[in-house]
């Protein structure tokens, strides 16, 4: 098995686990959607060592490289990780029963279609029981305006990758988010114009 590398999990490591480390609840398992390289899973999960991390991500190159990590890891709490395509309509189905409390999802909004992010919330309405936690992360714009250059220039080039990737306006997650019984309990700027998005299940 070959590990892949991410040269921005380094830099936003250590940041978005201060968050994490606020919102987790001491009890209840934790999904991370697209997990990647697998990185990020090896970095966080011994912070939380009485819970199930349990990876995910839909690419098999992706889901070598998160075995190749997990055997690093010096906690024995990461799960297998599972394929996964939050765009497929039942992907939610056999997680129902993992006693799941928490979804982490970064820097995968903006890389996938709209359609992704609406299967993601869908899915988690089902699996999280009330006052689960979504946390999202990554760059998004406020009232449809880039919040630094940087991230203007990375929205033009990611539609030049993909026409259906782009930086998603925060207030369009926001309204996603309630139709489905979230509800944005917090919005934290991050370093490198980032943030990192918190919607708590209502109802």
């Amino acid at each position: 098995m070959t590990k892949k590398y991410a040269p921005a999990t380094n830099r936003n490591r250590q940041p978005i686990l201060e968050i994490l480390e606020q919102i987790i609840p001491d009890k209840g398992n934790i999904l991370e959607i697209a997990s990647g390289t697998g990185e990020h899973s090896l970095f966080f999960a011994p912070h939380f060592p009485e819970q199930k991390w349990i990876p995910s991500d839909k690419q098999s190159e992706c889901i070598a490289s998160i075995n190749a990590w997990k055997e690093d890891c010096p906690t024995e709490n990461i799960e297998v990780p599972l394929c996964i395509d939050v765009i497929k309509k039942l992907w939610h189905q056999p997680l129902l029963s993992r006693g799941i409390k928490v979804i982490i999802c970064i820097n995968m909004i903006h890389i996938s279609p709209w359609s992704a992010y609406l299967g993601l919330v869908k899915g988690a309405k089902e699996i999280l029981p009330i006052n689960g936690l979504v946390y999202l992360y990554g760059p998004y714009k406020i009232n449809n305006q880039h919040t630094a250059l940087s991230n203007q220039e990375f929205d033009r080039y990611l539609q030049t990758q993909d026409g259906t990737w782009g930086v998603r306006n925060w207030e369009d997650i926001e309204s996603i988010a309630n139709d489905n019984n979230f509800v944005l309990e917090n919005k934290i700027t991050m370093p490198a114009n980032n943030f990192s998005l918190i919607l708590r299940k209502s109802s």
